[in-house]
């Protein structure tokens, strides 16, 4: 049962981590991807099928450096040219598996490495595993003949380090001349921390040289935490029919029939490694994790950088809406052709009634202006949004550009963020075309009461509806005192007054300010949208906020299960 809750536990800390999204090019990405990667294959590759088969054959991996002889070793071991060697490089175009007969079935199977396409016979590409069945091996045991591990073929490098995460055992074969390499050592510190079993296989020793560079290789491993590793090593020597002498390679031989007679040892030697691999789960998720709140971190100054810009862009279309500049030019000349100019303003001073006769015969004689100043309006306020709009996708794009993750995510959205959105002229029309009607709609539900309607029928809904308009882009108060208002060649005035004769003096300012906070929230609905893309892009490549804490959840249920 403990075994069952561990296989659980370990199924969903692998589904948590490959759903994590490190796509944000932050400090340190391109590692934990990698990481992230090398990790889910772990899982996939050794540690579940090795759970659920404790008794499966040992598996060691045969990896080192180009050139080291590893395929060298296994045929030697096998007695048999079971994987190609040779002078070219990358000799191992994909990966060998040699094992017992009675053995192929469980490597077959693809509960191991299972991304790797079976054959028995020869693979052509890194994504192929070759299976040669040997009777020179003893059942319980299986060599395996990997990629170089620094390759020039990246691919063959990648492969390389996922075939040694999915090993019970390491064979590392390294050289006199390369056994100091940085590389290599990189390799074996990674088995060191995850408390891998280690043999190592010095090869190509010059005669007289053994004792001198095994010792100093020695101090080495020892240095490095990998001191109770079994070294051994092998001199230069002359290869018949491809294989290295008997002799030669007696000691490692031995050394693994002893191991595949020893039920024992291998069960040792497998459970070393997986409770090393389980030990070193915790800080790999915790790494994870950290990197997981980075990315989430990033997103979120993301997210807020083009949140403010569009905060900005609705604040500008308030400020536009209330300086009263939307009420000059076409829009203040279409109004006084709509009301009688000059004179008509004269007498607004001294008698509302007067005034009121001359506007109605005005609108009744005269539709056509009313249509050209609904539609300067439109088109006035049409601009100031699709201005707004513009400069907020310019500003939010510049800001993702100050960082590698927003440059990263911009280049990658397959349009362009930093201006408007196709069709959002059209659409913000179409918005203001139904604010107006919205405005028309207020009118007429202030107009059914009993003391306005009469008012209200004597100038029209639509002309009504025109005044208010104006109204509410005339001033910041449509009250306010005729000295503050003189844009617009007097229109507050003119709007305060028309609205006082048909609604009355208390109900002015509860109009215009309805009407101006229905237009604000349908532009900031608009602008939404357009902020929208930025916000689906991230939703898209980012990480999500419980990321980090979900990984950490799932590797303390491990710990639990353990």
């Amino acid at each position: 049962m403990q075994a069952e809750s561990l296989v659980a536990a370990l199924r969903a800390l692998r589904d948590t981590a490959d759903g994590a999204g490190l796509a944000l090019e932050v400090p340190g990405a391109e590692r934990a991807r990698r990481e992230r990667v090398d990790l889910v294959h772990q899982l996939d590759d050794y540690v579940l099928p090795r759970l659920e088969r404790l008794d499966a054959p040992l598996l060691t991996v045969v990896g080192g450096s180009t050139g080291a002889g590893k395929s060298t070793v296994v045929n030697s071991l096998v007695r048999a040219p079971v994987t190609p060697s040779g002078v070219l490089r990358p000799t191992t175009r994909s990966p060998v598996l040699v094992c017992h007969p009675s053995d192929t079935a469980w490597f077959a199977d693809t509960r191991v490495l299972p991304e790797l396409t079976r054959t028995t016979g020869a693979g052509t590409d890194h994504a192929t595993l070759q299976l040669v069945g040997s009777t020179a091996l003893a059942p319980g045991l299986a060599f395996l003949d990997a990629p170089d591990i620094d390759s020039v073929v990246a691919a063959n490098r990648r492969l390389a380090g996922q075939l040694l995460a999915a090993a019970d055992l390491w064979l590392f074969v390294t050289t006199a001349a390369r056994y100091a390499d940085a590389v290599p050592w990189d390799v074996l510190e990674t088995a060191a921390a995850r408390g891998t079993a280690l043999a190592v296989l010095l090869d190509r020793v010059p005669p007289g040289a053994e004792r001198e560079i095994a010792a100093h290789l020695h101090e080495m491993l020892v240095a490095h935490g990998l001191g109770a590793a079994p070294l051994f090593v092998i001199p230069e020597s002359e290869l018949v029919d491809g294989l290295l002498p008997d002799a030669v390679v007696a000691p490692i031989r031995r050394w693994f029939d002893d191991l595949a007679r020893d039920a024992a040892g291998r069960a040792a030697v497998i459970r070393r490694t997986l409770d090393g691999a389980l030990d070193s789960l915790r800080p790999r998720v915790a790494a994870l994790a950290q990197h997981a709140r980075a990315q989430s971190d990033a997103a979120s100054r993301l997210r807020a950088d083009a949140r403010t810009a569009y905060a900005a862009a609705i604040e500008e279309v308030d400020d536009g809406m209330r300086d009263g500049a939307l009420l000059r030019g076409e829009v203040l000349a279409r109004w006084q052709e709509f009301v009688g100019t000059g004179e008509l303003l004269r007498t607004l001073q001294t008698k509302v009634g007067h005034w009121r006769d001359r506007l109605t015969a005005a609108i009744m004689g005269r539709p056509a202006p009313g249509g050209d100043l609904t539609v300067a309006l439109e088109s006035g306020v049409t601009l100031l949004v699709h201005s707004a709009a513009g400069r907020a996708a310019e500003a939010a794009a510049r800001s993702w550009r100050s960082s590698a993750a927003g440059t990263g995510l911009l280049q990658s959205s397959g349009e362009r963020l930093d201006r408007v959105s196709p069709g959002f002229r059209d659409d913000a029309e179409r918005t203001v075309r139904d604010w107006q009607g919205a405005v028309l709609d207020l009118v007429r539900s202030e107009g059914a009461d009993r003391r306005t309607t009469a008012r209200a029928a004597a100038y029209g809904v639509n002309a009504t509806g025109l005044v208010v308009m104006i109204a509410v882009f005339a001033t910041t108060s449509v009250l306010a005192p005729p000295i503050e208002v003189a844009v617009a060649g007097g229109t507050t005035v003119l709007s305060q007054k028309v609205l006082e004769a048909v609604f009355g003096d208390q109900a002015v300012r509860a109009l215009a300010a309805r009407a101006r906070a229905d237009l604000l929230d349908r532009v900031a609905a608009l602008l939404g949208r357009e902020e929208d893309r930025f916000a689906a892009l991230l939703h898209r490549h980012a990480t999500h906020p419980d990321d980090a804490a979900a990984l950490e959840r799932a590797a303390a249920a491990v710990e639990r299960a353990r």
